[in-house]
């Protein structure tokens, strides 16, 4: 028997759009050989949570992960993920949208998460679990970044760094009033369709 596919309600309707209106679309979020995929999940969530429309999934050495089924409890029905094999492609894709590219690192040269211009359009990119980001990534990036931390380990787990990263973002995009900008009603219909498809 098959399962009878329910229409979303006049107040999910409202919700979804929303949620679309404090949408990004030019922030995102770049996850490089990430090799479990709950952390990847989590990235998702967070990604949610500050309006993050898409990710994109920069796997040269690992598998791309699972994500399990789009339903409307996953993130992933809710954010488009991206998938690339090679640094020069996702860049391409990237710039092509003006996005200057932030990747995390340990790097002497990299600045301090909370001076930078975040209002700005922004892909942040975030490495694997044991390796960090990669030198060819880093070489795709226009600027390194780094959370400060005061204790005695170096970093924190990729998904909460990501999560920090995201936040400090969206506190200065609430700041300057970005949430509160319309979106234009083309791509509101257009991201409306895809949520409410069966």
């Amino acid at each position: 028997m098959f399962e009878e596919k329910r229409l979303p309600t006049v107040k999910r309707l409202q919700k979804m759009e929303r949620v679309l209106n404090f949408r990004q679309p030019d922030l995102t979020v770049v996850c490089e050989n990430i090799h479990d995929p709950h952390n990847v999940s989590a990235i998702l969530r967070s990604c949610d949570a500050v309006g993050v429309p898409e990710i994109h999934l920069l796997y040269t050495s690992e598998k791309f992960p699972k994500l399990g089924r789009k339903s409307s409890a996953s993130a992933n029905k809710w954010i488009e993920v991206k998938k690339y094999k090679k640094y020069p492609d996702l860049r391409k894709v990237l710039k092509k949208q003006q996005m200057i590219i932030y990747a995390t690192s340990l790097d002497p040269s990299a600045r301090n998460i909370f001076e930078i211009d975040w209002t700005m359009p922004a892909a942040i990119l975030v490495g694997n679990e044991h390796r960090g980001v990669s030198a060819e990534a880093l070489q795709i990036a226009d600027q390194k970044i780094y959370i400060p931390m005061f204790g005695m380990v170096e970093s924190l787990n990729v998904s909460v760094a990501t999560a920090v990263i995201l936040y400090e973002v969206c506190r200065q995009r609430w700041q300057a009033g970005l949430y509160l900008i319309k979106k234009d009603q083309h791509w509101l219909r257009k991201n409306l369709e895809k949520w409410t498809k069966p």
